[in-house]
């Protein structure tokens, strides 16, 4: 699925619910339909700076595609991760660095997050960007 596909059924998820407290459910949805790490994964390495919360977010490249684990200690914090796992998980390198996320916008999501969750999620998309800038960098260096 392309990610302009996923980020369409994205904000379809969302657009399917007027309330805010409603959408909240969605994004909590969003974490519980990812598998939580072990704990041996959870290591300094993987966590995500500038979150307020403990944030673990694990790449791996594979046929030139960036798939994406991760996992929270705070419920909407992990849907956060959720949905953008959903959304960048296996895409390439140069399609993660070159989508701008417009879709959170779309979806409302800054309107309703404090400022502390909102600098998390900037903090959880700097960090992917910065995974396949990487990547990005390793796989050129392969050529």
């Amino acid at each position: 699925m392309s990610i302009s596909n996923k980020i369409e059924e994205v904000t379809g998820q969302f657009d399917l619910h007027q309330k805010w407290e409603d959408r909240y459910k969605e994004l909590i949805n969003f974490g519980k339909q990812m598998p939580p790490l072990e704990d041996a994964q959870r290591v300094e390495k993987y966590m995500v700076k500038g979150c307020q919360s403990q944030v673990w977010l694990i790449p791996e490249l594979r046929d030139g595609k960036i798939y994406f684990q991760g996992d929270s200690d705070a419920l909407i914090v992990k849907g956060i991760l959720g949905l953008l796992v959903k959304v960048y998980s296996g895409e390439t390198p140069d399609t993660i660095l070159k989508d701008r996320a417009e879709f959170l916008k779309d979806i409302g999501i800054y309107e309703h997050l404090s400022m502390n969750r909102t600098n998390g999620l900037a903090s959880m998309l700097k960090t992917i960007k910065l995974y396949a800038t990487a990547y990005k960098a390793m796989l050129e260096s392969q050529r």
